[in-house]
């Protein structure tokens, strides 16, 4: 008995929205087409500025896919440089200096930097300790033949410490490849 009031209350809610409809649509018919038509069009200008910014994001991440190997080769061959006396420490070098505008503005700069940087002040530091051995064993170990013991305790004592700079480039070297590197590889930049 109860179902009838409530079917009835159904009817007349539905004839209310239906009333409510078609006085909308015949009122603003015209505004609601083109409301529609901005609508869609301005869905398409979102699509279309979506497919520009996906295909520009994936030439970015081209890019940064190719310059990220290109870092990785570079940290490689001066590991290897090692193996080879130094010898190898050019060619990084020189792949760094041609690829460093390509990574303006990205994270990938600070290893192109990074490694740049590495490099100067590794051969600044080799070459002073070269020079402070050099300098106490009078240009190849004159100094030593002197007839005082002293002179000779004192350039052996500065050669070691010519020496000791000497490794600590090395070892500071290596550090920094290897800091930069497991950098690279985790994707973030280093300072």
């Amino acid at each position: 008995m109860n179902n009838p009031p409530n079917h009835n209350s159904d009817d007349r809610l539905q004839k209310q929205t239906k009333t409510a409809d078609n006085s909308h649509h015949e009122s603003g018919g015209a505004s609601f087409n083109n409301e529609r038509f901005n609508d869609e069009r301005s869905d398409y200008g979102v699509s279309q500025q979506r497919q520009g910014n996906t295909m520009s994001d994936s030439m970015n991440n081209d890019k940064r896919r190719s310059l990220t190997t290109y870092n990785h080769i570079t940290y490689f061959l001066y590991v290897i440089s090692y193996f080879t006396a130094g010898l190898l420490w050019i060619v990084p070098i020189v792949m760094n200096y041609a690829k460093r505008r390509d990574a303006d503005g990205t994270w990938l700069a600070t290893h192109f930097d990074w490694q740049i940087k590495t490099f100067w002040y590794s051969i600044f530091l080799f070459v002073i300790g070269i020079m402070i051995i050099t300098f106490a064993l009078g240009g190849f170990g004159i100094s030593m033949l002197a007839d005082s013991d002293h002179i000779a305790i004192g350039s052996l004592l500065l050669a070691a410490f010519g020496f000791l700079i000497m490794v600590f480039t090395f070892v500071w070297h290596l550090y920094r490849i290897v800091r930069g590197w497991i950098a690279l590889t985790d994707g973030r930049p280093v300072p």
